[in-house]
């Protein structure tokens, strides 16, 4: 056997594994990622993304929802989406809570966008735009979810 033959055969059965692998890794870290800055936001002072999120849930609630009753909710709908990615129970209905959750994470851009571009973006901008990585992260999963598959490329030989 050459050594490009054992290369190409190595570069097969990695591709092999990180098609039947990669998209159950990158939805448990998501999920896991959803617990924790969830947790957080249960208790107050704690999450650096607080006041935001629960002056932008105010708005969106238009004022049903507000200080830490905002927060709670917030925290729940957080850790109920990371324990759906990282059981894979309930996927489907985790991913729509998420789809509504992504809303409310941009929201901030519309509802306080001279807030957080007072001329250079702020912390709390920066934070919110670390937030596409996660949206693409869950379309990605989605997509899994409703039955797309990631196949390794036929080109090489196993």
């Amino acid at each position: 056997m050459t050594m490009i033959t054992t290369a190409d055969t190595m570069i097969a059965k990695l591709s092999g594994w990180l098609a039947r692998h990669s998209i159950d890794v990158l939805r448990v870290s998501l999920g896991l990622v959803f617990v924790a800055f969830g947790t957080l936001k249960f208790f107050p002072g704690v999450s650096p993304a607080e006041a935001l999120s629960v002056a932008t849930l105010e708005k969106l609630s238009l004022g049903l929802l507000s200080g830490y009753a905002a927060q709670a909710v917030i925290a729940a709908m957080e850790v109920f989406i990371g324990l759906t990615l990282v059981t894979g129970k309930l996927l489907k209905t985790g991913l729509v809570v998420m789809t509504g959750a992504l809303v409310g994470f941009f929201a901030p851009y519309v509802l306080f966008f001279t807030n957080l571009f007072p001329g250079a973006p702020t912390l709390e901008a920066q934070y919110i735009f670390k937030d596409i990585v996660l949206a693409a992260a869950a379309m990605v999963i989605g997509a899994r979810a409703l039955g797309a598959r990631l196949v390794p490329s036929r080109d090489r030989a196993v």
